[in-house]
């Protein structure tokens, strides 16, 4: 019986994807290995269209644990008997159609994939983007988002220590919610997905299963959003305090050591982590639907298979070893469940009950067909390129008023409205908190400490996809270096609309082109990542969205530095290009260009080379204790960043700074590899000649003191004041 196109649509298959399971079945599949496949071989779990630019990605490092792509996350050591396990994921599409619930599933789901490779989840951050909040949509979308994350995170007791917030137009109705985790393990103890154990009983544990998320990942995560369906019922439901319980049990059971492999529920639920971890293993399973544990009555086989109901979990246990970890989870309070076997043959078959409702090879489930496409830039793109900076009219307001623009900028303003909804202090490892450039995490037992990060700019990845794919990756490791640490392995999350769209498929291999050169220059390796695509609505896709997570080491966590400025009399100096000549990509896809001139437009460029040169600096001359503080400058440029760390240090500064004619350019404009600094005068030499063995430019800004803020006869103006704008910049525009 042949196939109706409302029945393919429905699991996002085509025509030719369900011709090619016929082919290779040699018959029709029933309506359930119908929506297993849809499921297994959507863009969310299959990786159709992305898979092969993945490649490129180096996974290589002394310090790598985990082969990339075979598990939940990836795993780093970091010396002392130690590993770090992380990852970024998406859930955005569930965020737009129910911010709260969509944004609270997205965090329990990224802690269950660092769970399940046996790690204590011991952080979160958080890359958010919205469309602007003078529209109404976006600002429930924005309140929701936030909420969830807040109501969820917090009854969990994991700490959100950092994260980004970004708005424009090309987010409206398509807000992006990515979420990371941060797991803390002993090295040799990393747990498995990998079913390859014969005989293991195959164990349910954690919630009931629901008709919540059902076509979460075939429909919702891998097709465009259309106004006139309803996706509600797409949306998982989350339940944090069982959560909580479900880590404490799981952790306990994997430290018997009885326990074989262990997966996560996400994505495509029962049929993703049974299959996903059978074919990891080499094996084949065997399930009775009967026994899994329900909280709706008269589920069919189909729902049950493809359910995302939050909380859950699948443990493969020796029979011998059953009784012993069923115990577990009863101490728990957690339903611990028998639903299957681990069987040699590599094959899926399920019951329900007596009645076979599924007999497949699990080859064809688990091999979904790659796509590689011909990518071609769009006129409009090539359009945006061509930017002169004679083209800008200097403002009239002067420096002054262009700086208190951009510093109420939802963009730039502070974010603490948000992020004190979040504990930052629950597990009492928080060195470093949000609102620096990265979040500085104890590694209790040892004198170490992590760094963490995360961040992104679609804007540039819209003007030039591959320099803002070198860029992305290169503010992260600037980040974690103005910490004090060195970087060590990058999780990204790629977001971009339809990859069958040449234009963007264009955007996607250029962005991963950028970020496979940069991961190279800079020695960090991508060890787990996430991929979501098709964030368009009615024909408008969101700017090139490639976000990055970062992890890095500070050897000792007493070196650990902040963004503010640190105390008075200090030299302020920048490491990198100095401010006395200007040229056109510095305004390239600047907040000032956008933000004072309504345009997104330029070039941007970025010397990898040279940024490894000036991260370099800065890191040895923070373990040289030869400066107090570090920050980033980006987004806003040199002003904006001096400012922030007046701000945040409610310390004065004076600057007598090298201005050309385009003091726009100069002041506001985002040049990349430059970091501002300050340090005492004593240590100007020192730092001065670590510089310049480098090839790295280091200038004299000024030096910080009093209550005023002043750059040259531009701007003068007491840091109370530019406190008052920065801290109140998003609650203005309506956040």
């Amino acid at each position: 019986m042949a196939v109706t196109k409302e029945t393919l649509d429905e699991i996002a298959l085509s025509q030719v994807e369900y011709d090619l399971i016929l082919e290779r079945l040699d018959r029709e599949p029933n309506p359930v290995e119908l929506g297993m496949f849809g499921a297994l071989w959507s863009e969310h779990c299959g990786y159709k269209h992305s898979r092969p630019l993945l490649r490129m990605f180096s996974q290589e490092s002394s310090r790598v644990l985990s082969q990339t792509g075979a598990e939940n996350a990836g795993a780093v050591d970091i010396g002392d008997g130690l590993a770090v396990v992380f990852k970024v994921e998406s859930h955005n599409h569930p965020s737009a159609v129910e911010p709260l619930q969509g944004a609270a599933t997205g965090v329990g789901g990224i802690v269950r994939d660092i769970l399940a490779m046996g790690a204590r989840p011991i952080a979160l951050l958080n890359s958010l983007r919205f469309g602007p909040l003078d529209d109404p949509q976006n600002v429930h979308l924005f309140h929701g988002v936030v909420e969830g994350i807040s109501w969820y995170g917090n009854c969990i007791g994991v700490p959100d220590v950092g994260g980004e917030i970004c708005f424009d137009d090309s987010y409206s109705a398509n807000p992006l919610v990515n979420a990371m985790c941060v797991g803390l393990i002993e090295a040799d103890k990393i747990a498995t997905s990998a079913a390859s154990a014969v005989d293991s009983v195959v164990l349910l544990v954690g919630a009931g299963t629901g008709r919540d998320g059902i076509h979460g990942a075939s429909g919702l995560a891998s097709r465009t959003f259309e106004e006139e369906v309803e996706l509600r019922p797409t949306v998982q439901v989350g339940n944090p305090f069982l959560e909580k319980v479900l880590i404490e049990a799981c952790l306990e059971a994997l430290s018997t050591g009885l326990v074989h492999a262990i997966q996560d529920l996400g994505a495509a639920g029962l049929t993703s982590a049974a299959i996903e971890s059978a074919n990891s293993g080499g094996r084949g399973i065997r399930l009775d639907l009967s026994q899994v544990h329900q909280r709706e009555d008269g589920m069919s086989p189909y729902e049950v298979m493809l359910s995302e109901s939050q909380e859950r979990m699948l443990l493969m246990v020796a029979p011998e070893n059953v009784d012993a970890i069923r115990a577990v989870f009863e101490k728990w309070d957690v339903t611990c469940k028998d639903i299957g076997r681990v069987v040699a043959e590599p094959v899926a078959q399920i019951g329900d009950g007596s009645n076979l409702v599924v007999d497949l090879p699990i080859s064809p489930l688990a091999d979904a067909p790659q796509y590689r496409l011909e990518g071609k830039p769009s006129e409009e793109h090539l359009e945006r390129l061509n930017f002169e900076l004679d083209s800008v009219e200097l403002p009239e307001a002067g420096a002054q008023e262009v700086l208190l623009k951009l510093l109420s900028s939802p963009n730039i303003a502070s974010k603490e409205g948000v992020y004190r909804q979040y504990d930052h202090q629950v597990q009492t490892n928080t060195v470093v908190g949000p609102g620096s450039d990265a979040a500085v995490l104890r590694v209790k037992g040892t004198g170490k400490a992590i760094a963490v990060s995360i961040d992104g700019n679609g804007r540039l990845c819209q003007l030039d996809p591959y320099q803002g794919g070198m860029i992305v990756v290169a503010e992260v490791c600037r980040n974690l270096t103005c910490s004090g640490a060195l970087p060590l392995a990058m999780t990204d999350c790629l977001n971009f609309g339809s990859p069958e769209r040449p234009d963007i498929y264009y955007q996607l291999e250029e962005c991963i082109r950028g970020m496979a050169e940069a991961c190279k220059v800079l020695d960090v390796p991508v060890v787990s990542g996430n991929v979501s695509l098709y964030n368009e609505s009615r024909g408008q896709a969101i700017f090139p969205t490639p976000v990055v997570g970062g992890l890095g080491l500070l050897e000792d966590a007493g070196k650990a530095t902040c963004s503010a400025f640190a105390g008075e009399g200090m030299v302020v100096a920048l490491l990198g290009a100095d401010t006395s000549e200007v040229e056109p990509y510095d305004l390239a896809g600047s907040e000032y260009l956008q933000r004072i001139h309504g345009r997104v437009e330029g070039s941007p460029r970025i010397d990898i080379n040279f940024e490894k040169r000036v991260q370099q600096v800065c890191r040895w001359a923070i373990e040289q204790g030869r400066i107090t503080s570090a920050h980033d400058c980006s987004e806003g440029g040199l002003a904006v960043a001096l400012a922030e760390c007046s701000i945040q240090g409610a310390i004065g500064f004076t600057g007598e700074l090298p201005v050309p004619e385009r003091w726009d350019a100069a002041l506001f404009g985002e040049r990349q590899s430059r970091i501002v600094v300050s340090l005492p005068e004593e240590q100007w030499a020192a730092l001065a000649g670590l510089a310049s063995g480098l090839g790295v430019p280091v200038t004299r800004l000024g030096y910080t003191g009093g209550d005023r803020f002043k750059l040259n006869a531009d701007v003068d103006i007491t840091v109370s004041e530019i406190s008052k704008v920065w801290n109140n910049g998003l609650e203005a525009a309506g956040g």
